[in-house]
């Protein structure tokens, strides 16, 4: 396993975002909302801040996940899931909730509310071809493979 050392800002009064196990691949990270909470009503969306603000190395990304609890309890997600942190930005990481449930929500400060995933990637160069590699599945798309 890989460790990586990451710059980090952190203008929240919250801890940095931590793994909750040995084992896990996200960290958590939480709502900084100093002016008080934010309500989500059904199909609401809003952009929450926290404070944190980082420096990737080159050939790295963050990705911000909704947290599994959230979702199933509360029906909150994030719009853009993963959302994508380049390893250029510099700005305030904020995460974008949705409440895709039938009640109303409200996001305190320090909630728990995203996972953040630091990974690595690969940039591609287009080789333009005429025709691709044949496979079995060939052009099959969604449910070709049957639903069993």
């Amino acid at each position: 396993m890989e460790h990586l050392q990451v710059k980090i800002i952190n203008r929240s009064h919250h801890p940095l975002p931590q793994y909750a196990t040995p084992e896990s691949a996200g960290m958590d990270v939480r709502a900084y909302l100093p002016d008080g909470p934010v309500t989500l009503k059904p199909l609401q969306r809003a952009l929450i801040p926290t404070g944190l603000y980082i420096q990737l190395p080159a050939g790295h990304e963050c990705q911000m996940r909704p947290r599994s609890g959230l979702a199933l309890r509360h029906g909150i997600s994030l719009v853009n899931t993963p959302g994508t942190v380049d390893a250029d930005y510099r700005g305030e990481i904020g995460i974008i909730l949705i409440n895709l449930s039938n009640e109303t929500f409200v996001v305190n400060d320090g909630e728990r509310i995203a996972q953040m995933v630091i990974t690595d990637y690969t940039r591609v160069s287009w080789q333009p071809v005429e025709r691709l590699d044949h496979t079995v599945r060939g052009d099959g798309a969604f449910g070709h493979t049957g639903v069993n």
